[in-house]
């Protein structure tokens, strides 16, 4: 078998008093390792088949441990917003007679994978109220899916504005 092949996992190590194959793998943001030292195990060959061994004893091991869920982010400011609110842009759209409906636009993930919307129109609302409206919901939705942490970013970020 040639000696580069079926080596993920697996590093190298030559310095001055170091000889070996690092083993390495990772779970939840954990890393397990361990060096098998070319002395140890015979030369070089015999240190690359026990580091091997572990490697796929210790894939097998980190297999069964549960992936921790990742917990969601929250953004609070995007580049890309032109409404001051993330999640809420002003948007308008032709209807088929050919008018044009304006209208605030709101949007939250409930859960991953998942998107809501909401809209609010300016006709009906006038700018600043329909604008009102769509920013009262999105906090409510974030609030409703972060709770108490979606207040201090809030708080963070309105300090930030005023700076």
């Amino acid at each position: 078998m040639d000696e580069n092949s079926n080596n993920k996992g697996l590093s190298r190590i030559d310095s001055e008093s170091t000889h070996g194959w690092f083993v390495r793998g990772y779970k939840n943001k954990k890393t397990y390792s361990k060096l098998f030292s070319d002395k140890k195990y015979g030369g070089k060959a015999g240190s690359l088949e026990a580091a091997r061994k572990h490697r796929d004893a210790l894939v097998e091991e980190l297999n069964e441990i549960p992936a921790d869920p990742r917990p969601r982010r929250i953004v609070s400011k995007d580049i890309r917003n032109s409404s001051g609110v993330l999640g809420v842009c002003r948007m308008s759209k032709k209807t088929a007679s050919g008018g044009v409906n304006e209208f605030y636009s709101v949007t939250w993930r409930p859960e991953p994978g998942v998107q809501k919307c909401s809209s609010f129109s300016i006709r009906k609302y006038g700018e600043k109220e329909a604008f009102r409206l769509a920013v009262e919901l999105r906090k409510k939705q974030m609030t409703e899916i972060f709770g108490e942490e979606i207040r201090e970013i809030n708080k963070r970020v309105k300090q930030a504005k005023q700076k």
